[in-house]
């Protein structure tokens, strides 16, 4: 049994190891995306200690006012704060964002752990199957195709997107799985009489976790243009409620009189969806145990 014990906890100590990494200073992408997304969650929950305005807020005396004086980016058609309403949007896309990626990464991950370990028609007529079938559509129109079945709003946007997320962890999981399966540790702990969800959860799970975390940190950015893209066209958050997509339709129709519009929003969602995809690249380089 004791050796069982320290079979079971080696991969532990590489765990260990690779957090450590981490926190070295070789890796400058993801100390960027670090930085990055950390002012963009700072601001979203902080929002109402940063501006005094309120993302609602009708000023039709300051309608399509330019950037400057106490509107740092300007206001919109209605004289609502910009950068107010960036903010709040900040909040609503990683909100939805986050929501969406729990949804796909508890539903993906725990089909994965039992397609891989149980394998069979399981896994190869069952769950894979249902997986291609979801995948036959690339990410974004899946999501709003599924948006548009579901109709409109915040709840049904992260359910359309979660869903979209499932195949990707199933595949990561279910790979992770394979490789883990057949390791001295698992087979020391079956060989102790383990149950099956034991082996899964406390020996399988923690010891393919790296994987799954850059998949999570690279799905947020997903989820964040994913969330945009509905929003952008009716399907997601529904106004006057502030979101990125929602803005950039509005700012169609100023571009050439108030390019404002499109610009600030247009900015925070590509760095929103840059830092992300750093701090997942990053993440992979730092886990990797061949890096």
């Amino acid at each position: 049994m004791a050796k069982t014990e320290l079979s079971v906890t080696a991969p532990g100590v590489l765990r260990v190891r690779r957090r450590w990494r981490l926190f070295q200073g070789r890796r400058p992408t993801l100390w960027l995306g670090v930085g990055i997304v950390f002012v963009f969650v700072f601001a979203a929950l902080f929002a109402p200690f940063i501006t005094q305005y309120s993302p609602e807020q009708v000023d039709l005396f300051h309608m399509l006012a330019p950037p400057g004086g106490s509107h740092w980016f300007g206001t919109d058609e209605l004289g609502r704060d910009l950068f107010t309403r960036i903010i709040y949007g900040a909040r609503t896309s990683l909100t939805v964002s986050a929501v969406a990626v729990m949804i796909g990464a508890i539903i993906g991950v725990a089909l994965g752990l039992i397609s891989g370990y149980v394998g069979g028609w399981l896994d190869e007529w069952l769950i894979m199957r249902v997986m291609d079938a979801l995948q036959a559509f690339p990410f974004l129109i899946f999501a709003l195709v599924l948006g548009a079945v579901l109709g409109g709003g915040i709840f049904n946007a992260e359910i359309a997107i979660g869903i979209g997320f499932i195949p990707g962890f199933v595949r990561i999981a279910r790979a992770q799985v394979f490789l883990q399966k057949e390791t001295e540790y698992v087979q020391s702990a079956r060989i102790a009489g383990a149950h099956w969800s034991r082996i899964l959860l406390r020996h399988i799970l923690p010891n393919i976790m790296a994987p799954i975390i850059v998949q999570i940190s690279l799905a947020l950015a997903g989820g964040i243009v994913a969330e945009a893209g509905l929003s952008y066209l009716g399907l997601g958050v529904q106004p006057p409620a502030p979101s990125w997509g929602t803005m950039l339709k509005t700012a169609q129709g100023y571009l050439t009189i108030a390019p404002w519009l499109a610009i600030f929003p247009g900015v925070a969602l590509a760095l929103a969806v840059l830092g992300f995809n750093y701090l997942g690249d990053g993440l992979s380089d730092a886990l990797n145990p061949k890096g």
